[in-house]
């Protein structure tokens, strides 16, 4: 039989390349501009105050705090009417809207995309953006804008050569031998300029004597106290010089040129769209112009204002081989540091990627820390502020990955509305941490995730993976998710099952993935909307609770550098931590009440410093930071410092004075009752138990349970997951089951367990209370979350008894109605420790046997291309199993996607009469699915541990169970699209089991 349907669509890149990998200089505190208490009050999109619409409650997350999608466009060749649909496919999937992007990296040919008629920016892309945003409005969904077309931030209407365009500083060097006259040229770079660069300008030459001593395996060694300045011996281009007799000389010049950069996978616009400089007014400028000019219509300003969200910004990927630059660098450096920045740029400069010269190591680390530092700060003025300030007056907020060069993004998240980082160019979870501290600590909410995507992954992600790769990150303080992506429905030339922006990518498998109506888990996939809404709804309440700030003299983030003890050590003991950089203790909530940093944020308990990773371990302190510690610590705040800091020194360029006035206030703050030094990290847990320092979250043996925290309006909200530090860590994580001790905020309030997959809230009835500690079992398999939260009595639906369970031996005990409820899967008497004292026994009469169910009838949806890349056929197949298996080994399903409808009939004795339930225990299943029992669907339920309580559905007789299983597309995009995808391994999908069915028996314990 053959189905013929419209499927309307809508559904890495090696991208995340760090341009400077060695972070061998430091970037600590900066100490210019000043960052704000808060932003100004903008709207987000995400929040209970966000333009989406109320947060709503647990059970029914409103639109501000549902997921987003990264919603691809192939520049402006898109129909506002399908772009009104797509909008509605991504509403009525329970998302909270889009962030339209124009990437098409699968597509390269110029004859399909005319940037001239249909580029960014184009009345065709202005068009498709007034008509998702009115379509966003009517939905109550929000609709985000990206700064320029792809990234890093571009307009057209500049040239490489203009400046507001990103430049670089190159390099130009000859070694001159003691003795000898040089009398020549300037060295010319010794990289030619990019493509479409006219001019450059030089900035200076030096002379320097080469110092064999001060040599690193890679770079030459060059005596700083020898540098002698020629600039102004240059003539016509040439300069006559000749060198002392002492040792061999090296003349270096300095240009600065355009880089050429174009954003990534264009043409995106006509005329070409060049890539800004980020550390200019210039730069910014262009942005701005280039939008008032040709986008901001009155009517789309209105619309923003009902319906925008956020403006964002991708990484900060600057690709040059040469050294970032902007004109106002050597100016800025020297105010900011007190002396020249042309003398030093030996130490700084780049060629083909690496650095060529060093001073010595002290004054080389020095210098390099006080140029991105500067660097740094320029970048967060002149761009990030300027774009937030824009941005604000449109009525939107600013969402940036503020990373990629040697900068402090952890004080650049204290800057944004909503800090971003990735679920692909993160490596653990200490980077979400980073920015985790600067959101905190500047009093915002949202921490947001590009999430999910995959190198080579596209069209056979599950949402198990992807559930599985962000189950850590809320932990570590994301709380908002951008998933990676929603592709715009077609476009000329391109395949089944229509326009997917990442694949095929350079003609192979690319980036996953291209979500939709195209993928048959999308039927599905308001279940995945709803868990993601529930676990945002839970995070983005009031603020967090985090038990140790970590300070980290050098802000960077996408490094995977984790923190002494703390990483390896503490988190699986149940301590939480973030990170902090020096400019977030100039903030108005670095104020300690209570023992507490932070107290009306995230309250930390404690502040751990150690020596600066990205300087060799160097202790180091700048003189500010310093009087800070010595400030919080006399307001009462524990400071743990690892290391040997009778030796420190600063980070930057500093003289005698300086140095001596910062070890006099270190051997202030060693003297403090609340401060410890130690030298050997292992001694980090003993120092905080001097300092009474306590987690909120405690177990008694390591465990990969890792914890969130946050308080709101008097309820403590706890999100926990059994994940990992890394998606790399080996071996893979193993299920717990063990007590875990939590900490409540407010006395009188009581633990309700809250699931996020079906949105109820039950009282917990299992637990042992000492005071505000509950002591209480937590199992959960690989990945497996859940939620408790500690709230006033009758803040959520369900009522607890006056008395609760304390100990059982049985599976579990609930509350039902007030009546406490134990479960059992085995008949027996049951022993149950009651909190008003005493025990009962409780009588379960027998239970029948659990039963595997190897017998099903398959109907099943095979998807197959159709007569256009957005339509779909489908075949449709029933297949009797005497024994479940994966599709790809069916014989008619081999090659085989789409959906799969599985029944299979039980019959149940006269002795199922009451006293009894059951869970059906799915084992594999690939992808999404829903049950129901006698045509009533039994409750939504976690996709990486697929058990389903039944609870009532079952009746004595005859009972038919069905199990509906959507897949991904991957098997049959093997045989239709072979060049692409063909090499692709075949995908174990649907329903492979064993399934169990396993009753219980429930008996009252205690009637309250």
């Amino acid at each position: 039989m053959h189905d013929d349907s419209n499927r309307p669509e809508g559904g890495g890149v090696s991208r995340r390349s760090l341009l400077i990998a060695t972070a061998v200089a430091g970037t600590a505190a900066a100490l210019a501009p000043a960052l704000p208490a808060a932003a100004a009050e903008a709207r987000t999109g995400t929040g209970a105050a966000g333009a989406g619409g109320a947060a709503g409650s647990f059970a029914e997350p409103g639109s501000a705090v549902r997921p987003k999608f990264r919603w691809w466009w192939p520049d402006g060749l898109v129909d506002p009417d399908e772009i009104r649909r797509e909008v509605d496919q991504i509403a009525d999937a329970g998302f909270g809207g889009a962030e339209i992007a124009a990437v098409h990296h699968s597509v390269k040919d110029t004859s399909v995309l005319d940037t001239e008629h249909h580029g960014w920016g184009s009345p065709a892309w202005v068009a498709g953006v007034h008509a998702a945003l009115d379509q966003a409005r009517r939905r109550g969904v929000t609709i985000d804008l990206t700064v320029g077309p792809s990234w890093p931030a571009a307009v057209p209407g500049i040239t490489p050569d203009s400046e507001a365009a990103v430049q670089e500083l190159a390099l130009g060097a000859v070694t001159v031998a003691a003795g000898t006259a040089y009398s020549g040229p300037v060295p010319p770079p010794s990289a030619a300029p990019a493509s479409g660069v006219t001019r450059q300008r030089l900035l200076g030459v030096l002379a320097t004597r080469i110092a064999p001593e001060n040599a690193t395996r890679k770079e030459t060694g060059l005596d700083r106290a020898s540098v002698r300045d020629l600039t102004a011996q240059v003539a016509d281009g040439a300069v006559d010089w000749t060198a002392p007799a002492e040792g061999d000389w090296v003349l270096t010049a300095f240009w600065q040129r355009g880089t050429g950069q174009t954003p990534e996978g264009g043409p995106h616009t006509s005329p070409t769209a060049y890539v800004v400089d980020h550390f200019s007014p210039a730069g910014t400028a262009a942005v701005t112009g280039f939008w008032e000019r040709n986008l901001l219509t009155k009517e789309i300003r209105g619309l923003l204002k009902s319906a925008g969200g956020v403006l964002f910004e991708d990484s900060l990927e600057i690709e040059t081989k040469a050294l970032p630059w902007t004109p106002g660098l050597p100016a800025a450096f020297e105010k900011r540091n007190g002396y020249p920045l042309l003398p030093v740029l030996p130490a700084i400069a780049m060629s083909g990627g690496n650095q060529v010269y060093v001073y010595d190591a002290v004054a080389t680390r020095q210098i390099r820390h006080d140029f991105w530092d500067t660097v740094s700060d320029l970048y967060n003025t002149h761009h990030l502020t300027a774009l937030r300030d824009w941005a604000h007056a449109l009525g939107l907020g600013m969402r940036a990955q503020p990373y990629g060069l040697q900068t402090d993004a952890i004080k650049s998240a204290a800057l944004l509305d909503i800090p971003e980082g990735e679920s692909l160019g993160f490596k653990n979870l200490d980077d979400y941490r980073c920015l985790a501290g600067g959101r905190d600590m500047a009093g915002h909410t949202v921490l947001s995730c590009e999430s999910g995507a995959y190198t080579g992954s596209a069209y056979s992600t599950t949402w198990e993976k992807f559930l599985r790769t962000m189950g850590g990150a809320y932990a570590a303080g994301v709380n908002q998710t951008v998933v990676h992506g929603f592709s715009y429905a077609t476009l000329p030339g391109v395949k089944w099952p229509g326009y997917a922006a990442f694949t095929p990518y350079n003609g192979t498998v690319g980036y996953g993935e291209s979500w939709g109506p195209r993928h048959p888990t999308w039927r599905h996939v308001g279940d995945v909307s709803g868990y993601l809404s529930r676990v945002h709804h839970a995070m983005q309440r009031g603020t967090s609770r985090i038990d140790v700030a970590v300070f980290r003299q050098t802000g960077y983030t996408a490094t995977g550098i984790g923190a002494s003890w703390f990483t390896s050590t503490g988190v699986p003991l149940g301590w939480t931590h973030q990170f902090v950089s020096g400019p977030l203790l100039d903030l108005p909530s670095a104020k300690v009440r209570d023992g507490r940093l932070a107290p009306d944020g995230p309250a930390y308990r404690a502040l751990f410093v150690e020596g600066d990773f990205f300087s060799g371990s160097a202790v180091t302190l700048t003189l500010a930071d310093a009087r800070h510690l010595l400030r919080l610590t006399r307001a009462g705040l524990p400071i743990v410092l690892l290391g040997d800091w009778t030796t420190v020194t600063t980070p930057g360029v500093a003289d005698d004075s300086g140095l001596q006035q910062l070890r006099t206030l270190v051997a202030e703050l060693l003297a403090q009752p609340r401060v410890r030094q130690v030298t050997d990290k292992t001694a980090v847990g003993q120092a905080l138990a001097d300092l009474a320092v306590v987690p909120d979250v405690s177990h008694a043996v390591p465990s990969t349970l890792l914890t969130m925290h946050r308080f709101d309006e008097g309820s403590d909200w706890f999100y926990l997951v059994n994940g990992k530090h890394a998606e790399t860590v080996k071996p893979p994580v193993a299920a717990i089951d063990h007590a875990v001790t939590v900490r409540r905020t407010r006395s009188g309030a009581v633990p309700y367990l809250l699931d996020p997959w079906t949105g109820e809230a039950r009282p917990l009835a299992l637990y042992e209370q000492d005071g505000d500690l509950f002591t209480f079992r937590v199992a959960l398999q690989p990945s497996e979350s859940m939620v408790v939260a500690f709230a006033p009595p009758g803040r959520f639906h369900g009522r607890p008894g006056r008395t609760h369970a304390v100990t059982t031996d049985a599976d579990d005990v609930r509350f039902d109605d007030g009546r406490l409820v134990l479960r059992a899967r085995a008949a027996g008497t049951y022993t149950t420790g009651l909190s008003r004292g005493g025990s009962v026994g409780t009588v379960v009469r027998e239970v029948p046997a659990p039963r595997e169910l190897t017998s099903w009838t398959l109907d099943a949806e095979d998807w197959r291309p159709g007569a256009d890349p957005d339509r779909t056929t489908v075949v449709r197949h029933r297949i009797a199993l005497d024994a479940l298996a994966p599709w790809n080994a069916i014989p008619d399903l081999t090659d085989a996607a789409g959906i799969g409808r599985y029944r299979t009939t039980v019959e149940l004795d006269g002795s199922w009469s009451g006293g009894f339930g059951a869970v059906l225990d799915l084992g594999e299943v690939t992808d999404t699915f829903r049950v129901s029992v006698n045509g009533r669907p039994a409750p939504v339920t976690s996709h990486i541990d697929p058990v389903v309580d039944l609870g009532g559905l079952l009746r004595r007789g005859t009972n038919t169970i069905e199990v509906e299983v959507a897949t991904p597309l991957i098997n049959r995009l093997r045989v239709s699209d072979p060049s692409v995808y063909g090499g692709a391994a075949s995908q174990r999908t649907g329903l492979v089991g064993p399934v169990r069915l396993v009753p219980y028996g429930e008996a009252v314990v205690d009637r309250d």
